[in-house]
Order: C-alpha cells, then sequence, then structure tokens
C-alpha cells in the first residue's frame, strides 16, 4: 500500500500512467472489449487490468493521478452505441461524473462509432481492462501535463 495512492491501481497500472506522457491516449474497457487482442497492438503491448470494480470507479482511481489534456475539446472519448449514437447508457454518465468531479467543472466526452474505436484502441499507449459488465464501458483517456507550480 502507499499512503495517498487509490489501492485499486497496482504496480503495472502506475507504471504506465507515469510512463505516458502528454497526448498519449490509454483505454479504459469493459469485460466484453477484446482486450488482449487489442493490447498487443497498443504501445505497451500487453493488456492491463483493474479487476471485479466498474468502469466509473476504475476512471476515478486512474484519475486520482492522471491529468487530463486541456489543448484538446474532448479529452475523454467513448464509443457510441450501435444503431443508437445520440442514446447515452447509464455507465457513460457515471464515468461522465467523476471526469467532471476531477476536472471541476464540466467537461463533455466525445464519441466515436464502435469500429473508429477499435482503431483508435489499436493507437493507445495501453489498455486497462475493469469489471464493468454493462455495454460500452469503453473510454479513451487522453493525458495532459501537469504545471510546474502543481507538481
Amino acid at each position: 500500500m502507499l499512503k495517498s495512492i487509490d489501492p485499486l491501481l497496482n504496480a503495472d497500472v502506475l507504471h504506465a500512467l507515469r510512463s505516458m506522457g502528454h497526448g498519449d491516449e490509454l483505454v479504459l474497457c469493459d469485460t466484453n472489449f477484446p482486450a488482449d487482442t487489442v493490447a498487443r497492438q497498443t504501445v505497451l503491448g500487453k493488456l492491463l487490468r483493474i479487476d471485479n470494480v466498474t468502469a466509473p470507479r476504475a476512471a476515478r482511481a486512474i484519475l486520482s493521478v492522471l491529468p487530463l489534456d486541456s489543448f484538446v475539446d474532448t479529452p475523454v472519448t467513448t464509443m457510441e452505441m450501435v444503431g443508437k449514437p445520440h442514446d447515452i447508457p447509464p455507465v457513460r454518465w457515471e464515468v461522465q461524473a467523476e471526469i467532471d468531479a476531477v476536472q471541476g467543472r464540466s467537461s463533455p466526452m466525445g464519441a466515436i462509432e464502435r469500429f473508429a474505436f477499435y482503431e483508435a484502441a489499436r493507437k493507445a499507449y495501453c489498455i486497462i481492462q475493469t469489471g464493468e459488465r454493462r455495454f460500452y464501458g469503453n473510454f479513451i483517456l487522453k493525458k495532459g501535463v501537469i504545471p510546474p507550480d502543481e507538481a
């Protein structure tokens, strides 16, 4: 255990988050996502896991240490629902609440079509699979910077 570090953040996840640079992206995905297959094509090349928790809880842990990119309009992107691109499932609302809480303001996420999401995920730094069992619990987070006065 480490003081002031969320206990969900295991050593492999912490190492990946620390290794990422500004603009690098991570995928936080649900249990149905083809995580292992896609993870082999990422920069890290292997799947990371935060097991037995929902996507919102894993997002809270990650966002406790990962700054979101403030130089882009949507530092978080999700997968659109197939056939219902304008519908927003509950898991998305819950992750949105975690994003807004850490940002201290409303910071709406973007959404892209399912296969475009898979393609973007292949270019990510890493994939972190959660225990989320609800459909569409898939998110891409773009890492930002920490200003010198906050380090």
